[in-house]
This record gives structure tokens, sequence and C-alpha cells, in this order.
């Protein structure tokens, strides 16, 4: 075990001496040594109750016949932090791996538990989880339940709705209040299948966590059984010597893209699965997401798609129902409970044929997630499932923003009509800098109740975003992309069926506008400043790289370049 350099020899009396003081006793010297990183704190509501999880893992830990050692770990609600244009949630999930990386190896831990939930904090875990390659296994925390008022079901979404219907005189003051009180009614992660419970099932679909745990409510008993159980798989993949590396392959990522696009889970998937599978040693192209959306049907419309909660796709089966359907599609893969993803899909069955359709009778023919090209964008990535049939095709002028609150101003000035294509840049990793999402103004264009308004960003999108909404457009406007140059007026065409996204001005016409462009200034903090600063270095260094295969390429056979 990596603890023994601990545990035996004079050289590390001392260390065992430290060890002591913390309450180890001889036995606890003979066990393994597992970390609890558990990412608890009283803010979000999706980790309230993360305390009671963990100290489930921790007698699970302990009855399995390991010692547990927790310590604390970051998390950023989006939603709350969105008032403050959320520049340091998406940086915070690589100071999250970087947390664990920091604990795990300086602690010489023999295996650790991610106890987690939400956007940013699931897809750390998992990073780190790659990056050490030591026995892991993620609890998530679950969902919350549906808000509820006069029989209406309700989530974060429809507060956010609520304002841009609020800023057009849509909603009287009475709703208002209802959805402030009863669409987020407690512990969990939001209700709808947004990032953070897109990531969770991802979690479960990688094999990184116990099957279930994804859909499974964060109030119900079963999920305090789950956390139990993983304390006690957490010893036992210490014993097995089974690790990330053996679970988290090529095959498992694959895998997890069939089921995000079954299921139509968040844009964010894009962002974080690659992040992950770089952690892991291999790339993982966004183009592998739409082509296998071209594959593979949607057969849910969780919440923003449809009027289907993450509490109906537990009642469904959860992902191992999911898993079910596409049993005929799965690669063989390993999950942390020592078995195939395959034996799991095999042995479930769907209990609800509406909350997850056979795949001859989807929601939808296609993935929810769709990658868009063309002149304005290298890639650039929308939520198809979530758009109306009338807006799959769509031309119209530019409105040019910098800022979000820019555009609930002018929605509320009357300073966007329908037909117009709303364009937020300079909000990607380097230029906002952090790539914020844009659920405020997204949400407040629909709340607004424009049918024919549209939205390309160079920033992302929360899982809660529905409507003809494009991001992700890279390269983004900090770093030269096309984006940048766009100005009032200008014809921007969406065309998702064809997978374009085009900007009808001249190459010659952009090509004068990039000698005067002006990047806006961002007041940064030290952290910013050094987040933009990576940006910037891994640009280049992928710069470099894209270069040194040009090269090859031209030096081992001229004729490819012809």
């Amino acid at each position: 075990m990596r603890s023994d350099v601990l545990k035996t020899g004079m050289e590390t009396l001392p260390h065992r001496s430290l060890l002591r003081a913390s309450g180890l006793s001889d036995e606890d010297l003979k066990k393994p040594f597992i970390g609890i990183a558990n990412s608890f704190n009283d803010i979000i509501p999706g980790h309230v109750h993360l305390r009671e999880l963990a100290d489930e893992v921790k007698r699970g830990i302990i009855d399995a016949g390991g010692v547990p050692f927790e310590w604390g770990v970051p998390g950023i609600c989006d939603g709350i932090a969105m008032h403050v244009s959320m520049r340091h949630s998406l940086p915070s999930r690589d100071h999250i791996a970087d947390n664990i990386e920091l604990m795990v190896l300086s602690h010489s831990l023999d295996g650790w538990v991610g106890v987690t939930n939400c956007d940013k904090i699931t897809p750390g875990m998992l990073m780190a989880a790659g990056r050490l390659d030591i026995p892991a296994i993620i609890l998530t925390g679950g969902p919350m339940l549906a808000g509820n008022y006069r029989d209406e079901r309700m989530d974060l979404s429809t507060g956010f709705e609520a304002v841009g219907a609020s800023k057009r005189g849509l909603v009287n003051e009475e709703r208002l209040r209802a959805i402030e009180l009863y669409s987020c009614p407690g512990p969990g992660s939001c209700s709808g299948l947004f990032t953070a419970n897109s990531m969770s099932c991802m979690t479960e679909a990688l094999g990184m966590s116990l099957s279930g745990s994804a859909a499974t409510l964060a109030v119900s008993n079963d999920k305090r059984k789950q956390a139990y159980e993983t304390g006690v798989r957490s010893v036992f993949l210490v014993k097995e010597g089974l690790t990330p590396g053996q679970i988290m392959t090529r095959n498992a990522f694959l895998n997890a893209i069939c089921v995000d696009m079954a299921l139509g889970g968040s844009t964010n998937v894009v962002l974080h699965l690659p992040a992950i599978a770089g952690e892991c040693g291999f790339d993982l192209p966004v183009d592998l997401f739409d082509e296998k959306a071209r594959i593979t049907p949607n057969i849910c419309h969780v919440r923003p798609a449809g009027n289907h909660f993450m509490e109906d796709l537990d009642r469904a089966g959860g992902i191992p129902a999911v898993l079910s359907r596409l049993k005929d599609r799965l690669l063989s893969s390993m999950t942390v409970q020592g078995v195939d993803v395959q034996e799991i899909a095999s042995r479930s069955r769907v209990l609800d044929d509406d909350v997850i359709r056979p795949l001859d009778d989807p929601y939808f023919p296609q993935g929810g997630i769709a990658v868009l090209k063309g002149n304005l964008a290298g890639s650039s990535v929308i939520k198809q499932t979530a758009v109306s049939g009338d807006m799959m095709a769509h031309q119209g002028p530019a409105k040019v923003f910098h800022e979000e609150r820019d555009v609930i101003d002018a929605i509320e000035n009357e300073g966007i009509e329908e037909g117009d294509v709303v364009v937020i840049n300079f909000m990607g990793m380097a230029g906002a800098p952090g790539m914020p999402e844009m659920l405020s103004p997204t949400a407040a264009i629909m709340g607004a109740g424009f049918k024919k308004v549209a939205l390309v960003t160079d920033g992302r999108f929360s899982g809660a975003t529905r409507g003809p909404c494009v991001g992700h457009v890279e390269p983004e406007a900090y770093l030269g992309g096309v984006i940048g140059l766009v100005k009032d007026g200008d014809m921007i065409e969406i065309d998702i069926p064809n997978r374009k996204l085009s900007l009808h001005v001249s190459d010659e016409e952009l090509e004068g506008r990039r000698s005067r462009s002006v990047i806006p200034e961002r007041e940064l903090t030290p952290f910013l400043k050094r987040y933009r600063g990576s940006i910037l270095g891994s640009n280049k260094r992928n710069m470099d790289k894209e270069n040194n295969n040009l090269n090859d390429i031209r030096n081992s056979d001229p004729g490819k370049m012809r």
C-alpha cells in the first residue's frame, strides 16, 4: 500500500507520531488509509447535506477495515455566482483537482472518495481521479426534488425566466414571490438535467460511481445507503488494485457520450469530459460528440428540454435503465463495482416508457448536442433537443454585447426584437476570463416571451438553458476569433440540421475590422490574472503542437500538403 511508507521504518517515526496525535492506534497503522474529499458547505443547496453523507462514507470505510481521513474541497454555486458574472466558477474546477492532488499525494493515501455535487466540483474530482490514478470512487449527492406551487412543478430555471417576464410586465408580484419561495424546495443539485445532474450521470456512465447514484434523490434513504456502500467499496478498490485508469478508458468515455446524447444533457459536458479525458492521457475531440449525436436518438426529455424532472428519471430506473436501452451500443468497460457496464445494462430495466423511451420511439431522432461550424466558429455547441422546430434554422441581424447585464437591460428597454441574433463576445476562458454561463440572458429572453431570438457566445450556457442558444464558440474573441469582429446588423445564419454557423460578412471586411478591433478591459483579481495566463500559455502550446504536427506531415510526405 502507498501508505506503507509512513507506517514502517525508523525514518518515518516522527511522521507516525503526528498521525498518532490525530488519534491513530497501532491497529489503524495496519489498515488502508482512505481520504474523503468532501465539498460540503452550507451555502450551496446541493452540498448542505454532504456532511451527513460523508459520515456514512466514513462508517463504511471503518466497517470495511480502512481508516478515513476527511478534508474540505471548495464549491461554487453557479446559480448564486451568476450575479457577479461567475468568472471564478470554471477556474474552480482546476483548483479542485489541484486540491485533491495536494492532499492525496502529500499524505500518501491508499485511495480516496470524492463526496460531491454540482457543476464544477464533480468534474474537478474526476480530473483528479484521472490524474492521480490511485483507487478512487465518487459519491454524487443527488438531485433536489422539483418545486411545487399549486400543483405546478418548477425549478431554478423557472426563476431565471421569471426575471425576463418581469422586465416586460408579463408576471405579477404574487407569482414572482411564489417562484422565489417554492422553486428550490430543499437539499440537492437543481432538479432538472442541468450541468450538475448531467455530470452525475456522466460519472455513473464512466463507471466511477455506484450504479443508480446519479438520479437517487438527495433526501432519500437510498442516498444514505449509497454513501455507506461507497465507503465500503473504496476499501475493496485498494485491496483489489482497481484504479481510475482501468475504469475511465476510451471505451468508458465513448459510452458516456452515448448516454449523454440519449439523455440530452448540458452542453457543458462537452467542456468537462475532454478535460477529464486529458487527465487520463488522451484527447476527446468535440467532433466525437457530434458523431455520436447523429447515430444516438434522444430518449429522455428532462428539464429544460421537456417536462420531466430528475425525480421522474429516478422513478423510471435512473441511469441503469438508460443503459439497458443502449445495451447493444455500449462498449465493454469496467466500473468501480468490479463489473462491466454491459452487465449492469443487461440486468436493468425501464420502469416508465414515457420518461425513458424505446430507441425506436425517441423524443428526437438525434442526440442532445450538435456541433456547428462555419466562418463564425471553428466549432460551437448547441443543445438541439431544447430548440423548437421552427428555430432549427434561423437567420437574423446581430445585436452585439460584451456583458450579460447589458442584454437584460436591452430587453427591458425594448432594444431586442423578434428575429435578432444576440451576440455576447469576449466571454471565453481567456476573454472573460473564466467562461461564465449565460443563463441569466438566455432565460431572460425566453421569459420575455421571444419566440425567434437566438443567442451566440464564446461563453457557455447553464444546463438549464433552452432555446436556440449557441455557445462554446472557438476560437474565442480574445484569442482572435471572428466572433470578436461581429457588429450590430451583421447577418448571422444558424442551421442546426446542416451544422452551420455563418456570418454573412466578407473576408476582406473582417480583416479590415481586425486591425481596428478593441478588446474590452476587465478588472481582474490576482487569481483571474493567473488563470488567464494559464489559458494563454496553453493556447500557445497547442499552436506549437499543431505547427509541429504540420511540419511532420510536410517532412514525411509533401504530397499531403498539395
